[in-house]
């Protein structure tokens, strides 16, 4: 199984490291990342596998969710599958 993880909000230092460090943590394996930078407006994309995370996913969503609004983001966590059926044209 297999989640994305999206996070978007005003560029500084280290949105890469607290979001990968919050996957290790919790076990979610970081499988791709696509970021950039749009002036000062971040954004990123990553897929990570949750097979063995070692919470429930809608912790994990929770705990990301928080961490956004700590560090002035917005993260999202939604299952492949959802984010699937929700950008199919």
């Amino acid at each position: 199984m297999r989640a994305v993880i999206t996070v978007t909000g005003k560029d500084t230092v280290g949105i890469l490291a607290r979001v990968s460090t919050l996957c290790a943590k919790y076990n979610a394996n970081v499988i791709e990342v696509s970021q950039t930078v749009l002036q000062d407006m971040f954004a990123m994309i990553m897929m990570v596998d949750i097979d063995h995370i070692t919470c429930e996913l809608h912790e994990l969503v929770d705990i990301m969710r928080t961490e956004g609004e700590q560090n002035g983001l917005v993260i999202q966590v939604m299952h492949e599958d959802l984010f699937n059926s929700m950008h199919r044209i």
